[in-house]
């Protein structure tokens, strides 16, 4: 146990677990449609945040009351968004790619940023964002310009990019977050909020004929992306910034191409093609341009 102690250890794992998410989705696409799954994955998130929320909602209440706009952002982007986004384009483009496009989400954090609140980029930072943004392009294109002039994209690649540019506004929005309140109640009230919108959505989905395929594994699938991408993933990210500090923290987003091409390979059989070496490349060497320090 003493290894979750080190700030490094438990932020490597969120970036593994994050990584895994994506190669769950796509292994059980076919058997749980995606809006069932972000809100089963929640309903198990859920059952293990509320007994460690509820001591704190009489003394936080007032805290809440206030906050509660801020609180409905922050829940349908990161909980009733970006999972939902994720698993619909897990169902046509692969894990490999998702795991990939997610590294752009640093860059598209800074781009909205500069055009919404005014963040004045560097020289520097603005090559990092086209460098990264080239890489982008590179992995949704397979490396074809022919792919991009005529507009035949993946859906899948388009729905992962709007899960990107779900997860850039929550990171976002969090600079708004109630101030004050435990992590685990704010996560809960998220968790509601997000619950309350995705609850309507699968509904409707199974109207529409897409059902969950009750199986041993399915139910393990839902099982684990709820305990360990969801709940684990949250609370050992916020023990890792507290630690360290969001800045450094956040780098290990990073890690989940690494994390997601190995597992891909490992339980999926996607072996990766030239045009992500290049993408991933890019999309690193963009980041590191982009985040360097001056003179360091």
């Amino acid at each position: 146990m003493d290894r979750f102690t080190n700030p490094y250890v438990i932020l490597t794992l969120t970036a593994l677990f994050w990584s895994s998410n994506m190669v769950v989705g796509r292994a059980f696409g076919t058997e749980v449609p995606p809006f069932a799954f972000a809100f089963l994955r929640w309903s198990v998130a859920a059952l293990l945040v509320f007994p460690l929320a509820f001591p704190h909602v009489r003394a936080q209440w007032p805290h809440l009351k206030r906050s509660w706009p801020s609180l409905v952002l922050l829940g349908l982007l990161g909980v009733g968004g970006y999972n939902t986004l994720a698993y619909m384009g897990l169902q046509y483009t692969t894990a490999t790619n998702a795991a990939l496009l997610n590294s752009f989400i640093p860059i598209a954090t800074i781009a909205i940023s500069w055009i919404f609140f005014g963040k004045h980029l560097t020289r520097r930072e603005s090559l990092g964002v086209f460098i990264s943004f080239m890489g982008v392009m590179t992995i949704v294109g397979r490396g074809d310009v022919a792919v991009l002039a005529h507009l035949r994209l993946n859906v899948g690649d388009l729905w992962l990019l709007l899960a990107v540019l779900d997860w850039a506004l929550y990171t976002i929005a969090l600079g708004w977050r109630p101030a004050g309140v435990h992590p685990m109640l704010l996560l809960a009230a998220m968790i509601l909020v997000g619950l309350a919108a995705l609850a309507p959505a699968a509904i409707w989905e199974a109207q529409r004929g897409h059902h969950t395929n009750i199986t041993p594994a399915s139910l393990m699938a839902i099982a684990y992306v709820g305990i360990f991408p969801g709940f684990l993933s949250y609370v050992f990210y916020n023990r890792g910034v507290a630690a360290i500090g969001p800045s450094r923290a956040s780098l290990f987003i990073h890690l989940m191409p690494v994390f997601g091409t190995l597992l891909a390979m490992l339980f999926l059989a996607e072996i990766p093609r030239w045009y992500h070496i290049l993408g991933i490349a890019l999309i690193f060497s963009g980041i590191r341009l982009t985040l360097r320090q001056r003179g360091r």
